[in-house]
């Protein structure tokens, strides 16, 4: 299967891309608690308040509290 070939072109300003939003989608925030960290077990980003640390390779890590799984459901339960 090929993939379709999207052809960019640059534009004047040096911008290549239309349709992306500019910036980051993880602006800096003013206070610390209110940053996000990706959890080393499913890899998605969450505010720090829905990590814990846990101990894994030696090193303490952020993974989602109570489990990644048990916080997915609770996050799709309230939306």
């Amino acid at each position: 299967m090929a993939k379709d070939s999207t052809k960019t072109t640059i534009d004047a300003d040096g911008l290549r891309y239309r349709s992306k939003a500019p910036g980051s989608p993880f602006a800096a925030t003013s206070s610390f608690g209110a940053a996000t960290m990706s959890c080393f077990l499913c890899g998605k980003h969450r505010p720090r308040a829905m990590l814990k640390s846990k101990k894994l390779l030696g090193k303490s890590q952020p993974v989602c509290a109570p489990s990644c799984k048990e916080l997915e459901e609770q996050l799709n339960t309230k939306g």
